[in-house]
């Protein structure tokens, strides 16, 4: 049955996508009186292949015209999310308020336009989350930064990532943990992008996240490691009173299906069986994605730190992934292990956040 579950799921998907299409052509032409309705089925169908086919080629893909093409494409989607949503809304503001057509169509529109206008403007704009959490065994309070999820690419590039830094200087940290996606696509894959890390007035510690591996991790480690960032490979280092475990992207265990990880390949299991770890210290463990919590619990982990799930960053997906995803956002606890998921620091996809926001997490961490 699982080899089946991508098809089902691609099914679903172009169905939502085709029911979409129908349903926007048909109240546009109640809207605007346009009585050749296939004219506005053909737009609406083109948009949408606009943005499937502009995001699907050049995620990864370099060069001016990639970056225009992959840019509009991406926008062109939290759009007509929106403009779904608004004529949604719209309906059902019908029920009480009765007004022309037209009124009825331009309100759509410019409600769609503000709502991924102000998206944009969320996405951009950075937010400090202030977390305490308690270690056992920490005998000195300390104080850490989570950045996660930054996604360098065609939209954030050296100039968000300067913005970042100073917004982490500014909070005095310790230690400072990079969680994954630092990069999204191949198009700033370059020292230059990286240059503002060498400015953090604290030890950087990075693990690999999914869009770091499509991206070309080796590379992305090389960059990290020539400017003295600690870039951790399934492995166990420490800092002050710190034990830190670092793992690359994997999945819980083998029977663990994830569609972002590649079967056959170690697992969270796996890698923590074979690690020397100390279960008297206080020890943090950084993945990417906030899975297989109770193996990091038999190893004594006090702190799971992880991003992936960008909280569904745009509205109504921040209401869709916790179902996949138990740990979505924030902290919780699992036995004698907590987990803090972060939001994400930047945005994949459409460069917006409704919802949710860019997060930079100040962990304090204190003692018990």
């Amino acid at each position: 049955m699982r080899q089946f579950i991508p098809l089902i799921i691609l099914i679903i998907f172009l169905g939502i996508l085709v029911s979409a299409n129908i349903y926007l052509g048909r109240r546009f032409s109640w809207y605007f009186d346009i009585r050749k309705v296939w004219l506005l089925y053909s737009l609406f169908a083109s948009l949408t292949l606009f943005m499937i086919g502009g995001i699907a080629l050049f995620t990864n893909s370099e060069g001016s015209f990639a970056n225009i093409v992959y840019s509009a494409a991406a926008i062109t989607m939290g759009f007509l999310l929106y403009l779904v949503l608004s004529v949604a809304f719209v309906d059902v503001l019908r029920l009480v308020l009765k007004l022309k057509p037209v009124q009825y169509g331009v309100f759509t529109l410019l409600l769609t336009v503000f709502i991924s206008g102000f998206g944009i403007w969320n996405a951009v704009h950075k937010r400090v989350r202030e977390v305490e959490i308690p270690l056992k065994g920490l005998k000195h309070e300390m104080t850490a930064v989570q950045l996660s999820d930054i996604h360098i690419g065609h939209f954030w590039g050296v100039k968000t990532l300067r913005n970042i830094v100073d917004k982490t200087n500014a909070l005095h940290p310790d230690v400072v943990f990079i969680t994954g996606d630092l990069f999204d696509g191949r198009i700033r894959l370059n020292s230059k992008n990286l240059e503002p890390l060498k400015k953090i007035d604290a030890p950087v510690y990075f693990v690999e996240g999914n869009h770091d591996g499509y991206s070309g991790a080796r590379e992305i480690k090389k960059m990290l490691r020539d400017i003295d960032i600690n870039v951790l490979e399934n492995e166990v280092t420490h800092f002050s009173e710190l034990q830190i475990i670092g793992l690359n992207h994997m999945r819980a265990d083998d029977e663990s299906m994830n569609m972002h990880t590649s079967s056959g390949k170690p697992s969270i299991k796996s890698v923590l069986n074979d690690l020397n770890i100390f279960s008297e210290q206080p020890t943090i463990l950084l993945h990417h994605s906030p899975d297989g919590i109770e193996y990091a619990n038999e190893h004594g982990v006090d702190l799971y730190l992880a991003g992936h799930t960008h909280a569904g960053q745009l509205f109504p997906m921040n209401f869709i992934v916790p179902l996949f995803y138990k740990y979505n956002k924030g902290l919780y606890k699992w036995n004698n292990t907590q987990i803090y998921v972060s939001q994400g620091t930047g945005a994949f996809g459409p460069p917006m956040r409704v919802g949710t926001i860019s997060e930079i997490t100040l962990l304090k961490l204190k003692t018990e």
